[in-house]
């Protein structure tokens, strides 16, 4: 108990502590422009980060990823705020937490080993360039004073870690904020800050039911926005836990985490908060910045709703431009550049896979679409593949007047077809083996054309037989072929 305890929350104390503020930086601006992007007030998104942060770094299972509110859920709510209002879409939030919770108990989580690597670097190459074009607007139509800030904010945060000693203890993130801050108000220099995002709140969330109707219409207007935010939260905390674990080299537990984000996110609503999901430019700030443990996790959180009341004064000064330095770098880390260099290495099925996931993403600001193009592709080239890696070869025995096939390899779907024509059913033989030691039958389509492939031979008076049957096909090929079974052409012919 002592030792998971330290290893959770003791372990990396000066660095979670440090990585949480400069996590608390990062997430105001970004939670008061999500709101907008809802529609909703700023404490909504504010509270919402607060809120999930916290309760994520006792209940979540990735140690030292961040969770807040995110865009990619904000876009989902603003057809519903702008139709019904801010109850209604507390009490999505509430329902997206339950049906969260369920996929956990379901096990849903385990689901992304169905995720290729492929997908994996698309999201996040994809991740890395709305990144990027999120903050283009804070570089249009400005002065050249933004210019020069973020150029700053870039020299300090690549540069102050070269220093010896001073420059890998204090996070280079949080020197840059500091000094872009101090040196805007020590010279009055007019550039748009925190505070022109938006007011701030001034009081502790405090607990809410949504006052809306308890009734089915309820559930009817809710549930589709609360399933698209469900699963849009559960993809992308998942592939952010995919990140996080390769970036610190240990593993999380995915259904725990789906537990996890719907127990935070339940608290969000019931404060007066918007849905939220892992954050991966967020995450991927705070392990840059020493996070390791749940502690950095919560102090993110803790600091924010800190700053927001009891700094606030300082924290509107706190020019855009240095936020915007650091989320360039995170734009920049995130970016997987090997996978520039491996379109000329690797398949030209995994390059289009990673391409097509990259532009739906883009595309269409909307993470799950870009991940779920991408795996069907995948499973498609995956299918392909197997498919062709399907052989029947024949030998001819005069003696017994018999003509064997050997059939090695994977016969399903898309192998069936390629099956069935690898056969020569107007060959005038008296008997016909059919030997399946080295090859395995997956599903009904494979039972089908083993069925067609017997039923014509017989219809040719040729006497078949199968043998070689592994028990995991013989169980499938018992259960549903025909082919011995009364009126198996008839079956198998729709007559």
């Amino acid at each position: 108990m002592l030792n998971t305890l330290k290893a959770d929350w003791l372990s990396n104390i000066k660095g979670d502590l440090l990585a949480g503020i400069v996590v608390a930086l990062a997430l105001i601006p970004e939670a008061i422009a999500f709101s907008i992007i809802a529609g909703v007030d700023p404490k909504v998104g504010l509270y919402a980060s607060f809120c999930i942060s916290v309760v994520i770094a006792f209940v979540g299972s990735r140690k030292g990823m961040i969770t807040a509110a995110t865009g990619a859920m904000a876009l989902l709510m603003v057809t519903l705020v702008k139709e019904h209002g801010l109850e209604y879409l507390l009490a999505a939030t509430l329902l997206t937490g339950l049906l969260q919770i369920i996929a956990g108990f379901l096990k849903l989580g385990s689901l992304m080993r169905f995720v290729s690597r492929s997908v994996v670097t698309g999201f996040v190459n994809a991740l890395a360039i709305l990144i990027f074009m999120a903050q283009l607007p804070e570089l249009t139509n400005v002065t050249w004073h933004v210019y020069a800030m973020t150029a700053a904010g870039l020299g300090i945060i690549y540069l102050f870690p070269l220093i010896p000693f001073v420059g890998r203890a204090i996070p280079s993130p949080l020197i840059c904020i500091v000094a872009l801050t101090a040196f805007a108000m020590i010279y009055n220099i007019d550039i748009r800050t925190v505070g022109d995002m938006g007011q701030l709140p001034d009081t502790l969330p405090i607990f809410l039911w949504p006052d809306v109707p308890l009734n089915l219409e309820t559930l009817m207007i809710i549930l589709p926005y609360a399933v698209a935010l469900t699963v849009v939260g559960l993809l992308e905390s998942m592939m952010t836990a995919t990140i996080v674990d390769d970036l610190t080299d240990t593993k999380s537990d995915r259904n725990r985490e789906c537990k996890g984000q719907g127990i935070a996110n339940i608290g969000s609503g019931l404060l007066g908060g918007m849905a939220g999901c892992a954050m991966i430019g967020q995450s991927i700030i705070n392990i840059k910045s020493g996070g390791r443990t749940r502690l950095s996790t919560l102090a993110g959180g803790v600091f924010l709703l800190l700053m927001v009341l009891v700094l606030d004064q300082w924290l509107v000064q706190i020019p855009m431009a240095a936020l915007v330095a650091v989320m360039l770098m995170v734009a920049i880390g995130t970016f997987s550049w090997g996978s520039i260099k491996n379109l000329r290495e690797h398949p030209l099925s995994t390059n289009i896979v990673m391409v097509v996931t990259v532009i739906v993403v883009v595309a269409t600001h909307n993470l799950a679409y870009g991940v779920l193009a991408g795996v069907l592709l995948a499973a498609l080239f995956f299918a392909n593949k197997v498919g062709h890696y399907m052989l029947v070869t024949s030998e001819f025995d005069e003696a017994s007047d018999t003509r064997t096939y050997n059939v090695v390899g994977q016969v399903f779907f898309s192998s069936s077809e390629k099956f069935t024509e690898s056969f020569d059913f107007k060959e005038a033989v008296d008997n016909v083996v059919i030997d399946l030691t080295r090859a395995h039958f997956w599903d009904i389509t494979a039972v089908g054309a083993l069925d067609k492939a017997v039923i014509k031979f017989r219809r040719e008076g040729a006497e078949v037989e199968i043998i070689g049957l592994n028990e995991a096909s013989a169980t499938i090929v018992d259960r549903f072929g025909v082919h011995d079974k009364p009126d198996a052409v008839d079956q198998l012919m729709g007559h």
